[in-house]
């Protein structure tokens, strides 16, 4: 079947099985290049293969909780939306979760996934006790960071090329209510932006949305968002009687794709400036729950539809903390000077990475999306180029067209580990995404 990751680029026609037993799944590795797919959240081409890509969804059951220490054992295709579901009422929520609930547990530990809170807890890999990976041999193998280390810190991070993921045992983090007490701070420039973030260390969330078409003085102008958890003293009655029943709200939708002139620079430009406006009236704390401050898109149904039946690249980096602030300005210099902005700016801070492959470092990430077409490839090439100056990397969970040259600029040590360790282990051979190829891993 034609597939295709959330950013619908690029488009490759796979051969799909949906194992329902282990002995399945070993039989598909013995036939080798394969990939592990979860909801394909992954917004390029990580999950899919062209000879053998394996659908994981039927490994979907929760296995055990521990309600002492909030420790959950799930097979890998759970999604975080069931986790959510089930025990936010029970007053649990994940320690880490990224941008929408629609993804796999299988995909979080592949993609070693960040939230809002990198700086303080580090990413979802972090609060992984434990994963059963069947290796290339057939064999299930139980790695923890003190059981087969080694391999237990390639996985997390290393986009389903070390083996396939069968079951993961996480913590959830105890809470109150099912609302967050965010904080909205307006920063006038990208210098402003990173000062709030700076001084807001102990902060448990922190987020900002960046107007990456602003110039001059406004260049990075942005909404900083501090989040934290509420308890029931900061709900008003009725609310803190039930701290775990949000409204139901009215699902939105995207039912066709938008056309290619509906995103031209003037409505980019426009939304941005209507969207900072609306910021600085909301400039102050106020309650958010929680589906509307974790994951403000999973609101409007095919979403990505926005960006045209071409799709959309995402790109996001992460720069040194000692780089950060000139990095930062570059890579919004050459954005607001090419016109090609961006709906969905959004600017973190970053704590220490958890895995050998995984993505954060500690300072700032920078991630967008851009609509297909020849111009934001181009854009896109010279961002590449800023970012591996300024000694960053990429993320691979959203990277759709990254070449083997640059990824090998920005991180030649760990590529040569990865590369390394896969030969050894036979898992090159075993475990290929479209991606993996493209890219020489």
């Amino acid at each position: 079947m034609m597939l295709s990751g959330w950013g619908r680029f690029p488009y490759q026609n796979c051969r799909v099985t949906k194992p329902t037993t282990e002995a399945e799944i070993a039989a598909r590795i013995a036939e080798g290049r394969l990939i592990a797919r979860g909801n394909g959240r992954a917004y390029g081409d990580s999950a899919l293969s062209t000879t053998n890509t394996v659908d994981m969804r039927r490994f979907n059951r929760m296995i055990a909780f521990n309600g002492n220490s909030g420790q959950l054992v799930v097979e890998a295709g759970v999604l975080l939306s069931e986790v959510i579901a089930t025990f936010l009422p029970r007053g649990w929520f994940p320690a880490v979760t990224p941008g929408t609930k629609f993804v796999t547990i299988g995909g979080m530990v592949a993609a070693d996934v960040h939230g809002k809170n990198h700086h303080r807890d580090g990413s979802f890999g972090a609060f992984v006790d434990w994963i059963d990976l069947m290796g290339a041999d057939g064999v299930v193998r139980r790695c923890a960071p003190d059981v087969e280390p080694e391999l237990f810190h390639w996985t997390l991070g290393g986009m389903g090329l070390t083996g396939v993921i069968l079951r993961v045992a996480f913590r959830l983090r105890p809470v109150e209510t099912a609302y967050i007490r965010q904080t909205t701070i307006a920063a006038a420039n990208l210098d402003d932006a990173m000062d709030v973030f700076e001084a807001n260390q102990d902060a448990t969330y922190s987020v900002a949305w960046i107007d990456c078409l602003s110039k001059g003085a406004s260049l990075g102008r942005s909404l900083v968002m501090l989040g934290e958890h509420a308890s029931p003293r900061d709900m008003g009655y009725p609310k803190r009687n039930t701290p775990y029943l949000v409204p139901v709200k009215r699902k939105l939708a995207v039912p066709m794709d938008a056309p290619a002139f509906a995103l031209n620079t003037l409505a980019v430009r426009a939304f941005n400036a209507v969207y900072y406006r609306q910021g600085l009236k909301k400039a102050g704390t106020e309650l958010v729950d929680w589906d509307g401050y974790f994951y403000p898109l999973d609101g409007i149904e095919n979403w990505n539809r926005i960006y045209g039946r071409r799709g959309f690249m995402q790109f996001q980096c992460a720069l040194p903390l000692a780089n950060s602030a000139t990095g930062m300005r570059a890579l919004l210099e050459a954005i607001s000077a090419s016109g090609q902005g961006s709906f969905l700016a959004v600017l973190k801070r970053f704590g220490v990475q958890s895995g050998h492959f995984s993505f954060p470092m500690e300072g700032y990430t920078l991630a967008l999306d851009f609509p297909v077409n020849a111009k934001t490839l181009a854009l896109m090439a010279e961002l590449d180029r800023l970012t591996v100056q300024n000694g960053g990397r990429f993320y691979l969970a959203k990277d759709s067209r990254m070449t083997p040259y640059t990824l090998r600029q920005a991180d030649p040590e760990r590529v040569a580990a990865f590369v390394k360790m896969r030969a050894e282990t036979k898992a090159g051979a075993a475990f290929s995404s479209a991606q993996s190829e493209r890219l020489g891993l």
